[in-house]
């Protein structure tokens, strides 16, 4: 599986596109279509996975909301936490409440990377002030987060890219 970031909008938000034998996932199209589009080239778009529904995420969304064969996966539509297959592509999905109440992360455990969105960024995790969050849910996250492989490259919503290993290590928010 081949992940492009593509950074988009006002707020440097981060969209990934996973392409896998012609197939692709596009994660959090959070703004400038045209670029993702770009990116996203002759592969065919099989499913749009949103980690919340904060505007700096979702604000390319209405661009695959006119494809009815393209999946929309966020936390309303995802019945459990659990593992789904789309194509070539399987990912399990885990409630990472606190930043949102509709925050979920995606974790493809064959690759050994999960994204995040705005739960945790490198040294430091999403505000917990802004409408429905909830520092306790946050905290209750973080501990769910903590039993997972520390290989895992974590893939933020903005910022850089890094690994539950460094986050253990040196952010003061999983201590």
């Amino acid at each position: 599986m081949k992940i492009e970031r593509i950074v988009t909008g006002t707020l440097d938000e981060n969209c990934y596109v996973l392409k896998n034998n012609g197939t692709c996932l596009v994660i959090d199209p959070g703004d400038d279509y045209d670029k993702i589009k770009e990116i996203i080239g002759d592969d065919k778009v099989l499913a749009v996975l949103i980690t919340h529904s904060h505007f700096d995420h979702i604000g390319a969304l209405r661009n695959f909301l006119k494809k009815k064969s393209i999946k929309i996966f966020k936390k309303s539509n995802v019945q459990d936490e659990g593992v789904y297959t789309i194509g070539d592509f399987t990912f399990q999905t885990i409630y990472t409440l606190g930043h949102s109440s509709d925050s979920i992360s995606f974790y493809f455990t064959q690759e050994q990377v999960m994204f995040v969105g705005d739960f945790i960024f490198k040294d430091g995790i999403g505000r917990c002030d802004l409408p429905t969050g909830d520092e306790k849910q946050m905290q209750q996250s973080i501990e769910k987060i903590k039993k997972y492989p520390q290989e895992i490259t974590l893939y933020s919503g903005h910022g850089d890219i890094t690994t539950l290993k460094q986050e253990l290590e040196s952010n003061p928010y999983l201590h």
